[in-house]
């Protein structure tokens, strides 16, 4: 052991030496003396320095392949990370747009609904106004409107069929209910239409009982009336704020419902009731006949009936009176204008109860049965006139059976 420890000590010194190192300064001279063991322990230090230095770099070298592949990895975990981010960012914003884009439609539907169901709503009013004009028209003679659905003297015009909207939806949600009330809103319109035309039948077959063309009302009615302006115009429903093809309905079922109030109104103001309100008979007829005085044929231009004397003579429709007073061969005469061309004319009558400018309606008293003016008894002579021509007065009377009951 002692040896060993010689060996040792004597390879130390003969690998390291002891060193002096000199310095010179000032004319003074040291030195430092660097033991072997001090040059071991630095060359100890020395070369774990360097070993540490070989292992690192052998270290590097081995392991940049791992490490690059795995920095790879990171930066395609990031570009993935980055493409999910922005992918999500897209659908968030096309959600959103598309959000937006239904809920303006949904918005825009709304607003299309309410605006159809405004305008159907006053298709509706005008649908129902006939009737109550009638109702208050009637009242005066404690009448009711009958409009029988079929006349079988008349001639009746064939009604346009128009086919309900049949489209199927293949939509969720509300567009489908939106598409529903839109089918419900068509249907609506072609049975409005329907009762329009249906109405216009009636009128148009009671106005030919009364004898005079139906042309000569069509040739006096004014197209284009206030219900069919304020629809082709939108001003009052809006119809140029919704589909074209709502609104073209739409205006087709307002001239429809215009035709039927133009002939509802005629029939509201026709002279189609009794001129006398108490029983009464027929003593001379229209048209040619043998005049009473000169017995000579004289064509008669009314219709004579007889009751008693001062049997009360009403209005046979409403209207203004136009002349009241003595009138050469009709002795007291009243006249009244009905609208639309039509007036009537009272003769012979014993006293006039009325005046010029009267508004009348339809069963008030105008006079009293009398014999004044060209006349062999107590009557009256009746007279309808359209245009400035005379009418056979009975072809009123039948006309207004089917429309006025007692």
């Amino acid at each position: 052991m002692r040896d060993m420890h010689g060996k040792a000590r004597t390879w130390l010194e003969r690998t390291f030496p002891e060193r002096q190192i000199y310095h010179r300064s000032g004319g003074n001279v040291q030195y430092i003396s660097i033991s072997p063991r001090k040059q071991m322990l630095a060359a100890g230090v020395a070369a774990l320095a360097a070993g540490w230095c070989v292992f690192a770099t052998f270290s590097v070298i081995s392991q940049g392949p791992r490490l690059s592949a795995h920095n790879d990895a990171l930066d395609r975990n990031e570009a993935t990370f980055q493409r999910w981010v922005s992918e999500t960012n897209a659908r968030a914003a096309t959600a959103q747009s598309l959000l937006e884009e239904r809920t303006e439609a949904f918005q825009r539907a709304t607003v299309e609904l309410e605006q159809r169901h405004e305008i159907l709503r006053m298709l509706l009013e005008g649908l129902q106004s006939p009737d109550n004009v009638n109702a208050s028209t009637l009242q005066g003679n404690n009448s009711s409107f009958l409009m029988e659905a079929s006349i079988e003297e008349g001639a009746p015009r064939q009604a346009r069929s128009t086919p309900i909207v049949n489209a199927s939806f293949d939509v969720a949600g509300f567009r489908a209910d939106i598409d529903q009330l839109s089918q419900n809103q068509y249907a609506f319109l072609d049975e409005a239409e329907q009762v329009a035309v249906d109405r216009s039948e009636q009128a148009r077959g009671i106005l030919q009982l009364t004898g005079v063309g139906i042309g000569r009302f069509e040739e006096q009615r004014e197209m284009g009336g206030p219900l069919v302006e304020h629809v082709s115009t939108g001003s009052s429903y809006g119809v140029n704020d919704i589909d074209s093809q709502f609104s073209n309905r739409v205006v087709q079922v307002a001239a429809r419902m215009e035709e039927s109030n133009y002939y509802q109104n005629v029939i509201d103001t026709l002279p189609l009731g009794e001129p006398i309100s108490v029983p009464f008979r027929e003593t001379s007829g229209y048209g040619l006949r043998t005049d009473p005085f000169n017995r000579r044929p004289a064509f008669h231009a009314g219709m004579d009936m007889a009751a008693y004397h001062r049997a009360p003579i009403v209005a046979a429709g409403p209207g203004v009176v136009t002349f009241a007073g003595p009138r050469s061969g009709y002795g007291r005469l009243v006249e009244i204008d009905h609208g639309f061309g039509f007036r009537t004319r009272y003769g012979h009558l014993n006293s006039v109860d009325v005046q010029v400018g009267d508004e009348i309606q339809m069963g008030d008293l105008v006079g009293r049965m009398g014999t004044t003016g060209r006349s062999t008894g107590p009557h009256l002579h009746y007279e309808v006139w359209f245009r400035g021509k005379t009418y056979n007065p009975v072809n009123f009377l039948r006309a207004g059976q089917h429309v006025h009951q007692g």
